[in-house]
């Protein structure tokens, strides 16, 4: 099988061992819907690193997880644990709260029913917690990272909101220092979001 792969380009030999190959890429950037959020949303993500000099990301939800559709990465800020495809809890990252407190209530029904699992100190493992944070996510808009997926590093998002009030992704800035910092540049995330939210159904 693992023969049958390579030949095919999903995988590729290395001096170590194997790596996902170009092919498994090419078809990653062939999904129609996350293809056509990242087109329409990199101007705006592209703006956003010019306005704060920060890492910015695009992701959407799956699950009970957000995935990373666009990552633009500030060279003096690496943020290592997060990539272009790759996955974390909603209820750990401003990004996925920011997508939880737009959904339907049987959304976050089934993310506490599945358990908060922490992957910080500082993650929020409490449903009564979280909940309240989605209420004051949703009168400000915007939520943020406490160091809840990341010790040290703190993060601000806001959702992407169709005409139908469907949350269907967020944006955000991350790997920031300081929760002052996040607050500071919690208004250009803001203004991104709204902006390309209402492009979604032009």
């Amino acid at each position: 099988m693992v023969a049958d792969l390579v030949e095919w380009g999903a995988l590729e030999r290395t001096p170590t061992g194997l790596r996902l190959g170009m092919r498994l890429f090419e078809l990653g950037h062939l999904v129609p819907a996350q293809r056509g959020l990242r087109d329409l949303a990199l101007p705006y993500l592209e703006d956003l690193y010019e306005t704060t000099h920060q890492t910015v990301n695009l992701a959407v939800r799956h699950g009970n997880e957000i995935v990373y559709v666009e990552k633009l990465v500030s060279r003096g800020r690496l943020v290592p644990h997060s990539r272009t495809g790759g996955r974390l809890p909603l209820h750990c990252t401003a990004l996925g709260k920011a997508i939880l407190a737009f959904s339907p209530p049987h959304v976050v029904d089934e993310v506490i029913a599945a358990g908060l699992r922490p992957i910080t100190s500082k993650s929020i493992t409490d449903a009564a917690r979280l909940l309240s944070d989605l209420a004051a996510i949703r009168e400000r808009r915007v939520a943020f990272d406490v160091e809840e997926s990341r010790l040290g590093m703190f993060c601000a998002a806001s959702p992407l909101v169709n005409a139908k009030r469907v949350p269907v992704g967020a944006l955000s800035i991350t790997g920031m220092d300081s929760m002052s910092t996040a607050r500071r540049f919690a208004p250009a995330v803001l203004t991104a979001a709204l902006s390309l939210s209402r492009r979604l159904d032009a």
